[in-house]
């Protein structure tokens, strides 16, 4: 977090947190009452200082205030740069991939060492690059029909992502069983 952040948490450690203001979008957009936010300095900070409770609810530290988020799928979105790297909608670079999943609204889902994220859909074209058969071999048209329609496996290679960690199969969820499975919560409404 930024150091004006924890000062100010200090000198002000009991402003009561915000519920049902702040919004993060499946591609990984900020929204305050629906409204994006346009600001690439704002969308920064917030960024910079954002975090999870131990409770799975994640927030923004705004000075001494927590504002809590409203999560459209998972706390993280994955995007996928020109040369294939992996990094979050607050710029952070995971090093490690250790799950990943399609889920039922056709999302892919990567969990790495920074926790569960989908790709932003914009970016699945370069994701999927990186899904193999078990051999570790890119998948052809007819093992990508037999993958989506649910009759073969799937893998991801992570080294094609620039991510460390061995041929990952690709498992099927429901988005609806995420905030267990991944442990957050997606609609904190209060303390």
């Amino acid at each position: 977090m930024d150091a004006d952040v924890i000062a100010a948490m200090a000198k002000w450690p009991n402003v009561p947190a915000v519920f049902g203001w702040l919004q993060l979008t499946a591609r990984g957009e900020w929204r305050i009452r629906g409204e994006r936010i346009a600001n690439p300095a704002i969308r920064a900070f917030i960024g910079r200082n954002y975090a999870v409770d131990s409770n799975g609810r994640w927030y923004f530290q705004n000075g001494p205030q927590r504002v809590f988020a409203s999560l459209a799928l998972t706390p993280w979105v994955y995007r996928v740069d020109a040369h294939g790297r992996v990094g979050t909608h607050t710029d952070l670079i995971p090093a490690r991939l250790a799950t990943a999943a399609l889920l039922d609204d056709g999302h892919l889902l990567l969990a790495t060492d920074l926790g569960a994220g989908v790709i932003d859909d914009r970016d699945t074209a370069w994701a999927l690059r990186a899904v193999t058969d078990f051999t570790g071999l890119p998948l052809n048209e007819r093992g990508f029909e037999r993958w989506t329609d649910g009759s073969d496996e799937a893998f991801v290679k992570p080294a094609l992502l620039n991510l460390e960690g061995d041929l990952t199969r690709i498992e099927r969820l429901r988005a609806a069983d995420l905030q267990q499975r991944f442990g957050f919560v997606a609609d904190p409404s209060g303390p």
